[in-house]
């Protein structure tokens, strides 16, 4: 059986090895999308773009790469997670060195919103869903989970500071290049030791046990038919146009206040590194009081964060909003997977995540095109954010009405 590998009298579980890899993968994917707010300031000034326009192939590569998550949550349930990464790593390594030969607003839609999001279509959903099933009945299923997607708040970390050291050393076009070939080789490299959970198993508290918990739960056709898919629904709808709309906009919105790029791309290090104190902790939390609060308290920290943005004018306020916005991001990012198996079951658990982080897509599409307008048309933020507090209590409202189901449940 792959799934344990002798080490003298111990047995080795090599789930442990999946959610490793899924921690670095995961780092180099989560921290090249955050880099676009980076390259935004850049880009939208050498052309001449709008933020409205610009915004908009960001949008494009989120909603494309979302609907994409469908099909490739279906991939990576038959054909297993090294195919599908390698694809990922391929198409987005290739993508980002694309990039250095954009000089007209199509090719950003065309190179970023198509190729890159192909590529990216191929990460999170496969990726998350491979931790979760090498986890299925385990009591550390949450952390697990959480330690994988904390890899996300690292790359956040790293990433944007360095690609902005990149462009004020090196320029746009040839940090777009090194950020490429580092993709191409490390994700490709990685993917390579992914494997399949093997069937009919699932490991209790202390790594023993095969039962056949691979196959419960509901199909695609039987959760759309229940209360609680469009209640998680609506709420990380609302989730992903707050996220992107924040994360695209918020350097811009800072430099506005007279602070530099530099500084203002330090403050994705707050983000990160409470992204990455959430992903775990709140993981593992979520084992012991349930993935629907977990997801209640990171919508409080979410709507708090926005709030304080209505006040905060110096940088030490930044990294406070920074804090509180990146351990609610967190919060909710590691508790979608374990929240659809709680939900759902194991059945079709790739491919019900992969509509699910469609719907998510979808909104974090709207978000950035929507800040890029509203400012665009006002030359403040202020409305959009007004927009993601309404959003932000919608989605607590939402949460609130959802009710735990064990085994699939019933709605």
């Amino acid at each position: 059986m792959i799934s344990q590998v002798e080490t003298g009298k111990k047995k080795f579980f090599y789930g442990y090895v999946i959610v490793a890899l899924g921690l670095f993968i995961n780092m180099v994917l989560g921290g090249t999308l955050y880099t676009f707010s980076v390259f935004f300031e850049p880009l939208s000034t050498e052309f001449g773009w709008t933020r409205a326009a610009t915004s908009g192939a960001f949008s494009l590569y989120m909603i494309l790469h979302g609907i994409l998550y469908i099909f490739t949550g279906k991939m990576n349930d038959k054909l297993g997670p090294r195919i599908v990464m390698s694809l990922c790593g391929l198409l987005m390594g290739l993508g980002y060195m694309m990039m250095a030969l954009t000089g007209e607003i199509w090719h950003i839609y065309l190179i970023y919103g198509v190729i890159i999001a192909v590529g990216m279509s191929g990460g999170y959903v496969p990726l998350t869903s491979t931790v979760t099933r090498w986890f299925t009945g385990n009591s550390k299923r949450g952390l697990m989970v959480g330690i994988s997607v904390a890899g996300v708040g690292l790359g956040t970390m790293i990433f944007p500071p360095l690609a902005r050291w990149l462009i004020d050393s090196y320029g746009w076009k040839t940090s777009y290049v090194v950020i490429g070939i580092a993709v191409l080789v490390i994700i490709m490299s990685a993917a390579q030791f992914l494997k399949r959970a093997p069937e009919h198993m699932s490991i209790n508290s202390d790594n023993t046990g095969n039962i056949d918990t691979q196959q419960q739960g509901f199909s695609l056709r039987k959760a759309v038919k229940t209360r609680q898919f469009w209640l998680i629904t609506l709420a990380y709808f609302g989730f992903g146009l707050i996220l992107q709309a924040i994360m695209v906009h918020i350097v811009m919105h800072v430099t506005g206040l007279g602070m530099s790029a530099t500084t203002a791309a330090s403050m994705f290090i707050v983000i990160g590194g409470a992204s990455v104190c959430a992903r775990i902790s709140l993981g593992s939390l979520a084992d012991r009081i349930g993935n629907r609060a977990i997801v209640i308290g990171s919508f409080i920290l979410i709507l708090l964060a926005v709030l304080w943005l209505f006040i905060a004018k110096e940088m030490w306020m930044f990294y406070i909003f920074g804090a509180l916005f990146g351990f609610g991001y967190g919060g909710m990012v590691a508790s979608q997977s374990p929240i659809v198996a709680d939900l759902f079951g194991m059945r079709s658990h790739g491919l019900i995540l992969g509509v699910i982080v469609s719907v998510i897509t979808f909104g974090s599409g709207v978000g950035p095109v929507m800040a890029g307008a509203i400012y665009d048309a006002s030359s403040s933020y202020t409305a959009a954010f007004i927009v993601c507090v309404v959003f932000a209590v919608m989605g607590i409202i939402l949460s609130l009405l959802l009710r735990p189901v064990s085994n699939g449940g019933e709605s």
